[in-house]
Formats: C-alpha cells, structure tokens, sequence
C-alpha cells in the first residue's frame, strides 16, 4: 500500500484510490499524452487537475514531484522495484507505461528502437517547435513586431511537418504499428487548432497529416484521454 505521507505532492491533491497510478495533469498536448496512454494501456489510474497557474504547479506540493514545475507527472504505488515511483517528463511516462504494461513499445528491441527515435523526434522538434510557433502568433509574441521569430519557427515547423507527411507514405502509423511514437506526436499535431497555426504551416499541404491525425482521433482511448484531467 502506498504510503502517502511519503508523497507531499498528495497533501495538495489527496488520492481516493492510492493503489493507483496517480496523474497530475492539465489537458495540454503534453499532458494527454499521458491520460491517453494510460487509456490505452488500461491500467489503474486517479487523475488530479494540476492548472498551469503558479498557485498548482510551483507549489511546493507540485515541486517536490517535479522541480520543472511542469505536468504531467505520476505517482506509481507499485513500481519496478516493489517500491513507489514518481516520475515527470512527458516523453520518460510514456516509455515507462509502455515498459510497465508491454504494450505500445515494439515487439522486438528494434521496433523499440525505431518508434523511440519518433518519441525522442518529438520531444525535441515537434514539440517545441509548435509551441514556439503558437506563443509568436496567438499568445503574448504576436506583439512583437520583428517577422524573425514567428518566421523561424514557422519555416521549421513546416520543415518538421514535412518529415512527418513523407514518413507517413504508405502506412498507418509512424514506425509501424500504433504506439507511444504516435500518441506524443499526435497530440502535439491538435495543438495546431488550439493555437490556429494550420493555415500558416499550409496544412492542407501535408496530403498524409490530415488523414494520419483523424486516424488518431477516432479512437476511444484517445478521444476519452483528451479530456483528462476534466477542467473545472
């Protein structure tokens, strides 16, 4: 059993259920990675509602999990070695959910691989990125008037989506069958609506995206991960 004096993070967000996985999370394109995997997967879980307002994630609560004081982040009751686990990184939970219920990883140290360079390829480019890109056009740096920055991240974004849309030739999924690679790309690709950056990386332009992201959002576990942690 877990014990929760343990944890200072569940004095801010007690757990109802400590034997499961503990979620600390906000619905952004990082943190339903992790609610959409651990749907996936169909393990145990108790999702706590982290918002992005100081007052939550620089909590010294939150801290003591992820001194980042970025979600998600998990707390594992059981974890590999008999002992609890918390865990932050969005990309580290999806390799560690993936190992934990041996699913969604590959089914050779090759595949492993292969989707694993995906994962790391959006933790590194996709992600920042669009990110990058929706802060210089819908948030506080469309009021900067130098072109510079918003240009750059636009030109490398379209680069980055290219490499998508050119992966994506003649098959379903990156690197193969459906897997964590996906999950943490796809959900960084809704982040386009959200930030309203499809007209400016001509996403009609990408023949394969279109059909690849509504290919990730017709599943369930994805269509009911994307809503969790609830908002108030």
């Amino acid at each position: 059993m877990l014990d929760v004096s343990s944890f200072l993070i569940m004095s801010k967000w007690p757990p109802q259920w400590p034997e499961r996985i503990q979620l600390y999370s906000f619905p952004t394109p990082n943190g339903i990675k992790v609610s959409i995997m651990l749907e996936e997967t169909g393990l145990a879980y108790e999702p706590h509602l982290v918002t992005l307002a100081d007052a939550d994630v620089k909590s010294p609560e939150f801290l003591s999990l992820n001194p980042n004081n970025k979600i998600p982040a998990i707390v594992d009751p059981d974890g590999p070695d008999g002992q609890p686990i918390g865990l932050f990184e969005s990309g580290a939970i999806l390799l560690y959910l993936a190992e934990k219920s041996g699913t969604l990883l590959g089914r050779s140290p090759s595949e492993r691989h292969r989707i694993t360079q995906w994962l790391m390829f959006q933790m590194g480019g996709i992600g920042p990125m669009l990110g990058q890109l929706g802060y210089f056009h819908k948030f506080a740096g469309s009021e900067i008037e130098d072109p510079r920055p918003r240009a750059r991240y636009r030109d490398e974004a379209k680069r980055l989506l290219n490499v998508l849309n050119t992966q994506l030739d003649g098959q379903d999924w990156i690197a193969g069958d459906y897997s964590i690679a996906n999950i943490a790309i796809a959900s960084w690709l809704t982040a386009l609506d959200f930030y309203g950056t499809k007209d400016v990386v001509g996403w009609d332009e990408f023949t394969n995206l279109p059909i690849y992201l509504d290919r990730f959002l017709a599943r369930p576990a994805v269509q009911k991960g994307r809503s969790i942690p609830a908002r108030d």
